[in-house]
This record gives structure tokens, C-alpha cells and sequence, in this order.
């Protein structure tokens, strides 16, 4: 979307909200965790320190990550704000009204890795691009969005997510969680194993059809959101006991979250071919992961709930028939 004027664009405001929102979240888990703290890493990018290859990148970022907590095994929520003297030829090559377009690229990225595998692993983002050109309107959009990953997956805590997840989006029209939700399906899919990473939530981007106020209220809906969202499923879950074998599938499975973030996730690639921050990128890994060759697990087990779970539904409609 272009705009004559960016008088009703305000990076700033953006800014003011997502830094707010990782404050929020980091003291949210820290108070859920009870026995770790979130240490911060400030970092910033000089744009006259040309790179090797590539555009001159600035601006920089908060990235706050904790580790061996009670409950939380690795948390990572990071606010970035980077700017460009224009994208890399990967971003121009799909969009290539943004060649030739200095940018600013502001997010909230958080991944938790709970230690217990009754918890599921939860990620969420909000993020907000604007490319501009002297003499040209600017080009923006809002992105973002959040998923769940259980391993031993129960069925009252997601439908409780995607209620949220509706529910969040409802007021900007009944047919706006259902698309954003096919989305994350369509989205959060690892297409060399034909499988799902999740069972899914919400997923947007490229979104400025609705101006940039209603827009942004859509985005800090989504934002707000996601702690209603996960930390009742957190509670419930937390003190539940756990076997050997159940934390080596989890560690099984979270091999397949890094496959996605490595191999299908735009954000980090985006991030990667940019020129961007790579510890702050890649701090979505799990501290620890396994894999294992050909490994399929035993048919009526409780690993293989988890692979019924997989296959897209309409949480919502099939919990109002049971």
C-alpha cells in the first residue's frame, strides 16, 4: 500500500508500543518462572561501517533471553529496530516496488522453551516494515502472529488458544480469524516432512488494506493477546511429572522446530540475508535438540496423539460439537 502523505503513519508510536509489549512479556515469564531473571543485550549498528557485501544496515535492538529457569528451559524475547540504505536483492526480487527504498524494520520476536514437556513450546511476533523514496509515497505493512508447539498435546488447552486467538480477532470482522488462522497452517508447514510444526494460531502479513490506525490497533490486539493466551496453558501444566522418555521426545520433536526456522522461516532468513544481528536471530533455538533417523513412534501410543493433533482442524467447531 502507498499513501501521499506519512502523516497518519507514526513509526514512533510503533516503536513506544513494542517496546512496552517486551517489558510486559519479559516480566509477565519472569514472574511465571519465579526462579530466573532475563539478562538484556543491548546492541546497535552503525550504518557508516559498510559491510563486506550487501546494503548498510542501522538502528539496533534490545534482545533479553532466559535460561535454566524452573519453568522456562530458554526464553528469548527481542525487540529490534533496524533500519537499511535498501534490501537485499532476495526482498526486491518479490517485491520489486521496494527497490532502490531506504527501510526500517521494527519487531517483537519471542520464542519459549519450556523444560517440561507438558508445556508446550509457544512462539508469537509483531512487526512492523516501511520502505520510502524520496518523492515517492512510503510503502508499509504490519506483520505477525503466534503458534503453539505441544508435544503432549491436550485438546481444552487448544481450543483455549485459538479461542483467544478468535476472540482477539473478532472485532475486526468474523471473518478474519479464520483466514489469518489458515494462514498459520499454511504457514507453519515443513514441506520436506509434509507435516505441521503445530497446531497452530494466527498468522498476518503484508497487512495495510485497513489503513495504518486500524491496522496497528489490529496488531496490538494480537500483542496483547498472546499472554491470555498461553500462560493459563502454562499453569495447568507446569507441576504435571515427566519421564525420561517424554523429555527425549520432546527433544525429538523440537528438531523439527529448528528444521523450520532454518529452512522455511522468513523472518529468519529475511534477517540472515540482510545482514542482520545473528545471535539475536538465531535465539530462537532450543538449547538442546535430538534427532533420530527414521524414527516413527509406536502406534496407539501418547507420542502419536500428537501426530492426529497435526492435521489441520477447526479447533473451535469441533470443540462445539463434542
Amino acid at each position: 500500500m502507498t499513501m501521499n502523505s506519512r502523516d497518519t503513519v507514526s513509526t514512533v508510536r510503533v516503536k513506544e508500543y513494542l517496546m512496552e509489549l517486551q517489558d510486559r512479556i519479559c516480566g509477565a515469564l519472569e514472574t511465571e518462572d519465579g526462579s530466573a531473571t532475563f539478562l538484556e543485550d543491548d546492541w546497535s549498528r552503525d550504518e557508516t561501517d559498510e559491510p563486506e557485501e550487501g546494503p548498510a544496515l542501522g538502528g539496533g535492538g534490545r534482545s533479553r533471553v532466559l535460561n535454566g529457569g524452573a519453568v522456562f528451559e530458554q526464553a528469548g524475547v527481542n525487540f529490534s529496530h533496524v533500519t537499511g540504505t535498501s534490501l537485499p536483492p532476495s526482498a526486491t526480487a518479490v517485491r520489486p516496488e521496494l527497490s532502490g527504498r531506504c527501510f526500517e524494520a521494527l519487531g517483537v520476536s519471542l520464542v519459549i522453551h519450556p523444560e517440561n514437556p507438558h508445556v508446550p513450546t509457544s512462539h508469537a511476533n509483531v512487526r512492523f516494515f516501511i520502505a520510502e523514496k524520496e518523492g515517492e509515497a512510503p510503502v508499509w505493512w504490519f506483520g505477525g502472529g503466534y503458534d503453539l508447539t505441544p508435544y503432549y498435546p491436550v485438546t481444552g488447552d487448544i481450543v483455549g488458544w485459538h479461542k483467544v486467538a478468535h476472540d482477539a480477532c473478532t472485532p475486526f470482522g468474523e471473518d478474519v480469524y479464520p483466514r489469518f488462522k489458515e494462514w498459520c497452517d499454511r504457514y507453519f508447514y515443513l514441506k520436506h516432512r509434509k507435516e505441521a510444526r503445530g497446531v497452530g494460531g494466527l498468522f498476518f502479513d503484508d497487512l495495510n488494506e485497513w489503513g495504518f490506525e486500524r491496522s496497528f490497533e489490529f496488531l496490538k490486539a494480537v500483542g496483547d493477546s498472546y499472554l491470555q493466551a498461553y500462560l493459563p496453558i502454562v499453569r495447568r501444566r507446569r507441576e504435571q511429572p515427566w519421564t525420561d522418555r517424554q523429555r527425549q521426545f520432546q527433544l525429538y520433536r523440537r528438531g523439527r522446530y529448528v528444521e523450520f526456522n532454518l529452512v522455511w522461516d522468513r523472518g529468519t532468513l529475511f534477517g540472515l540475508q540482510s545482514g542482520g544481528r545473528t545471535e539475536s536471530i538465531l535465539m530462537s533455538l532450543p538449547p538442546l535438540v535430538s534427532w533420530r533417523y527414521n524414527w516413527q513412534p509406536d502406534p496407539g501410543s501418547e507420542e502419536a496423539v500428537l501426530y492426529d493433533c497435526l492435521t489441520p482442524r477447526d479447533w473451535l467447531a469441533d470443540a462445539h460439537h463434542k
